[in-house]
């Protein structure tokens, strides 16, 4: 069975593009399916679950898009600042960092904060959720490195690092980590939480994904992606992918390969098809799409094999339509009432009250 996919891209013109693709055995092609204007600033980060869509931007806003009806699911509002990272933890919470330096766990049952970390004195510049949804990653303009307990907002471990990092990422069996700073990718063991290997990419590094549990695809300022044995911490191939840098990648295991996709500032985003065997050999191309627009992230969603979507292109919805639909009907914002505040760890702790030094509510 043909897989059903769509490409997610984010874009300095404020738009968030939707491609449907379409799969043939030698050539994919991505059909526009839909756009999504909702916000007033560029879109710094996209996530994607079975159902939602969400985009972070520099408008302090998180803006919803619902894949199943296909419309528009209204706002979060309750970073300020930029956001800068979003990350789904299964089809239940989602994770969102900003440069306000809070870290906040949502539900997505009803699109409650359940609870917002003060997770950096800077900016949060990048964050991860442990296979397991346990523990999460937090790397911000501190110059720090955090694990945070998630069963109760409190910070686990705190390293400090001499740069600030920009991204971190969890393996897929979350037994190693990653942690980009400039251009270099230090490569972490979680037994020991101390590096094993460092790897140094010519470039500054802007995106990087693990293709299974060895494999790490890493792009940065220039044309081509390059992968990394962070077992071994060593390059093992390499492939021009773009014309200019490579802004973004994103993977997904399929039947019997990996597809790569990668977004790049020449408005392309190109698919891939790499076999992940002991010799990595260059991937081949699938299938590209120009969206003509300046993009500066990217997801890749797949729906739960039981949702089933369109394949007539009339169906396609554009922002102008939702604008429509949304001034008939109220838009939904979601400006949290009310919030947990957990108190930075590295701070002095306070004497513990009498009710047990327990979390206050605050309305």
């Amino acid at each position: 069975m043909a897989a059903v996919l769509e490409l997610i891209a984010g874009s300095y013109e404020q738009i968030t593009f939707g491609y449907r693709v379409q799969t043939a055995e030698n050539e994919w092609t991505a059909k526009a399916d839909f756009t999504h204007h909702a916000h007033t600033a560029s879109i710094s980060a996209v996530a994607a679950s079975e159902r939602f869509v969400v985009t972070g931007s520099k408008d302090e806003t998180i803006q919803l898009y619902d894949m199943k009806k296909r419309t528009d699911h209204g706002a979060l509002l309750h970073h300020d600042g930029t956001i800068t990272c979003l990350e789904f933890y299964g089809n239940s919470h989602l994770l969102s960092g900003g440069e306000d330096g809070l870290l906040c766990v949502w539900s997505t049952k009803k699109w409650e904060c359940l609870k917002t970390i003060r997770a950096h004195k800077g900016h949060v510049t990048s964050l991860s959720v442990h296979p397991s949804g346990k523990l999460a990653l937090s790397v911000g303009t501190d110059k720090t490195l955090r694990t945070w307990n998630l069963i109760n907002g409190r910070s686990a471990f705190i390293k400090n690092i001499k740069q600030n990092a920009h991204i971190v990422r969890w393996s897929p069996d979350g037994d190693r980590y990653v942690v980009v700073v400039n251009d270099k990718v230090d490569i972490y063991k979680l037994e020991t939480a101390s590096i094993t290997g460092t790897m140094t990419n010519p470039k500054r590094i802007s995106s990087v994904k693990f293709l299974n549990n060895s494999v790490l695809a890493v792009a940065g300022d220039d044309e081509t992606v390059r992968f990394c044995d962070v077992g071994k911490a060593k390059w093992v191939c390499e492939f021009r992918a773009h014309e200019t840098r490579v802004k973004a990648v994103d993977s997904l295991i399929l039947d019997d390969f990996c597809l790569l996709v990668t977004a790049s500032n020449d408005g392309y985003i190109k698919m891939w098809k790499i076999h992940l065997k002991e010799e990595l050999e260059p991937p081949i191309l699938l299938g590209e799409v120009n969206t003509t627009a300046r993009l500066t992230c990217l997801s890749v969603w797949r729906p739960s094999s039981l949702q089933q979507i369109s394949d007539d292109p009339s169906n396609a919805t554009t922002s102008e339509e939702h604008a429509q639909e949304l001034d008939k009907k109220k838009k939904r914002v979601r400006e949290t009432t009310e919030e947990v505040i957990v108190e930075d760890e590295s701070k002095p702790k306070k004497k513990k009250k009498k009710d047990g030094g327990k979390k206050t509510v605050k309305k």
